[in-house]
């Protein structure tokens, strides 16, 4: 089995792993980043994300929580396909010499590189999966965006390709989802081999073990979000913003317009369950992708 064949079925397995982990965190975080802003004197749908929990298990049930991982699951595999191997493929460029330990600097042109790859799949993925999650948090907030009930990923994909554009709908927010992947898979990939050299003592880090590459991964996994958490914010109410009546005319005033209304804290909302599910789901997803890797030699 060639390089990139191991790279694309480890980084499939490792993808699968960080999703089942990580999504009910990431439902939360969607529907707080989205819940319209409550007019004076009113209080807003979620006081937090606790709270947000609560209200989706008694709405929705359990499975409320995993609402939008169709999208996910279904592409999973091209998403870690792109991200992993385009990593690989530039690990072996910058090598000086077949089997060369890169260094943290190096790491961090690799996760540059398959960001910025990988945005062109992320962005229709995350569109499809933000309206999903965001639809009961936004409901009842007065919005034609609210009008559209959409049964599943196909529905979305269905609606936007009809009545929002065409193809061109689905890479609504393809310039905050670039800046979002970029600097963040900068960030993770480097932080990942930074940890991974300082709990092995070396550039040498084959021989660390499964609690090393998952401690290594969460913390990876935090220096993402750390990183890009207000450009995601921005991301998510582009793509979920009505299509015929917007609120927002592009990423720069969406960025005004939420610091205008609610101050810096309105760019970090839904972080908490963000970092939550960043350490547990990237620990996941390192860890089976380097156990994977390794089993295939």
């Amino acid at each position: 089995m060639g390089d990139v064949a191991k790279d694309l079925t480890a980084g499939t397995v490792g993808g699968a792993a960080q999703l089942i982990v990580g999504h009910p965190f990431d439902t939360i975080k969607v529907k707080l980043q989205s819940q319209p802003t409550p007019l004076p004197g009113q209080l807003p749908k979620y006081s937090g994300a606790i709270d947000a929990v609560k209200k989706t298990i008694e709405a929705e049930g359990p499975r409320g929580l995993y609402k939008g991982m169709g999208a996910p699951l279904a592409t999973v595999a091209a998403f870690n396909a792109v991200l992993f191997t385009v990593r690989g493929q530039m690990e072996g460029l910058l090598r000086s010499h077949p089997g060369a330990s890169l260094t943290v600097q190096q790491q961090v042109v690799c996760g540059a590189g398959a960001g910025l790859a990988v945005s062109f799949l992320a962005c229709p993925t995350e569109l499809i999966k933000c309206r999903l999650q965001a639809q009961s948090a936004l409901a009842g907030s007065g919005g034609a965006a609210v009008a559209v009930k959409y049964g599943g990923p196909m529905d979305v994909a269905r609606h936007v390709l009809r009545s929002e554009g065409g193809t061109i709908g689905l890479f609504k927010g393809l310039v905050p989802t670039m800046a979002r992947e970029v600097p963040g898979n900068a960030a993770m990939f480097g932080v990942y081999e930074a940890f991974k050299q300082l709990l092995a003592g070396g550039t040498d880090t084959s021989g660390l073990g499964r609690g090393s590459l998952m401690f290594a991964g969460g913390m990876a996994g935090a220096a993402f979000w750390l990183m890009v958490y207000p450009t995601d914010v921005i991301k998510s109410v582009i793509q979920v913003d009505d299509y015929k009546n917007p609120k927002f005319s592009g990423s720069i005033d969406a960025f005004k317009r939420i610091l205008a209304s609610e101050g810096t804290k309105g760019l970090y909302k839904g972080f908490g369950p963000a970092m939550a599910r960043s350490v547990p789901a990237n620990a996941a997803c390192f860890l089976a992708y380097e156990m994977t890797r390794s089993a295939l030699g």
